[in-house]
């Protein structure tokens, strides 16, 4: 069923106006975007689907096809730890910039799995913003929309995220991945390669990354910089990177992490565009290995379905999103993809194939 379809199902009447936006999965560069590194994220085949129209009912009302029951809120209510939070996030923060006044009917059709970490999140507010644009007939710049997304998350939602997700959502289409300084926002559009294939398998662990184990790596993050007497850990030179050693265990690792990290996206992207798709697998190995042991954000089914992954055929896998479940990228070459997730379907049975 479209939006448009289910918004006249669920309201009786037609939209006024509909938006799109992608789901993303993080090919390398976790938890870099907050420390001000480069990141590879790419859009997927999964994608949010709003219909919105202007509303004189007094409050904003919520549908989506993921979730059950109309959400009903209140212009300006504080967050409540409910899935139209993101929403409403946006909505709020339209009317304080601007961007829209008075209240809206929306309906959401959307096939990008919640929980997962391909930044179904993310998408819910791009798409939003799209459409409240759409409805103030304005051109809103991708970018804008990204920063005001990433304003949503950190502020209304309380999530510490990066901008990674937002600008990726925003500004690449599938196909492509975005290479992207997350300190400037410089980025260049990366063409992926046509005869390999980024297969996102979710793990069929969920995580809430809001409940509180994302927050801490930023924050330890943020005490190894703070050591350091630097500003980002991306942006070290080499004589502040042999100074990690002097660190506590913990705060060591956490910078370990994001030094090695960001100097894998840099010869990563290099790998992409050489088309040296054999050295981009090894940088996707490694980065697993360092999420795993210096930034500990993997779990025991995550790193299984990394293992198998690789026995089975792939030329690198890792774990991608914030962490603690969701989802691995496994690059595949496509006339292995079929063999590929046959047998490792078959090894993990709660798996399953998201794009």
């Amino acid at each position: 069923m479209s939006a448009e379809q289910l918004f006249s199902e669920v309201y009786s009447t037609k939209p006024q106006v509909t938006s799109q936006a992608w789901g993303r999965v993080n090919l390398i560069g976790e938890h870099i975007d907050y420390n001000g590194g480069m990141v590879l994220p790419a859009p997927i085949g999964r994608f949010i689907n709003m219909a919105v129209s202007p509303s004189d009912t007094g409050h904003d009302e919520i549908y989506s096809n993921i979730f059950d029951g109309l959400s009903k809120r209140d212009v300006g209510c504080p967050a409540q730890g409910v899935w139209s939070d993101y929403v409403v996030g946006a909505l709020n923060l339209a009317r304080e910039k601007g961007l829209y006044e008075g209240n809206v009917r929306v309906a959401i059709e959307s096939d990008v799995p919640y929980g997962a970490g391909v930044s179904s999140s993310a998408a819910v507010i791009v798409a939003t913003f799209r459409a409240l644009a759409k409805l103030n007939g304005e051109a809103l710049d991708g970018v804008q929309i990204a920063k005001w997304a990433q304003i949503v998350e950190n502020d209304y939602i309380g999530m510490p995220c990066g901008i990674m997700d937002q600008m990726a959502v925003s500004m690449a289409e599938p196909g492509s991945a975005i290479a992207l300084d997350t300190d400037s926002l410089d980025f260049s559009i990366v063409d992926l390669p046509k005869d390999y294939h980024f297969a996102v398998v979710f793990s069929g662990v969920t995580r809430q990354l809001e409940e509180g184990r994302y927050a801490v790596r930023r924050q330890e993050c943020e005490a190894a910089a703070a050591a350091l007497g630097v500003e980002y850990l991306c942006q070290m030179s080499d004589q502040q990177i042999e100074q990690i050693a002097s660190l506590e265990d913990v705060l060591a690792r956490r910078a370990r992490h994001c030094v090695s990290e960001h100097q894998r996206v840099l010869e990563a992207i290099n790998a992409i565009q050489a088309g040296n798709m054999a050295r981009f697998g090894q940088l996707m190995n490694q980065s697993h290995v360092s999420m795993r042991d210096d930034f500990e954000i993997t779990v025991p089914e995550v790193d299984a379905l990394v293992e198998t992954s690789v026995e089975k055929g792939a030329l690198g896998a890792r774990m991608t999103g914030g962490g603690f479940g969701g989802c691995i990228v496994a690059c595949v070459a496509k006339d292995n993809m079929s063999d590929w997730i046959s047998a490792v379907l078959a090894a993990h049975p709660k798996a399953e194939l998201v794009a």
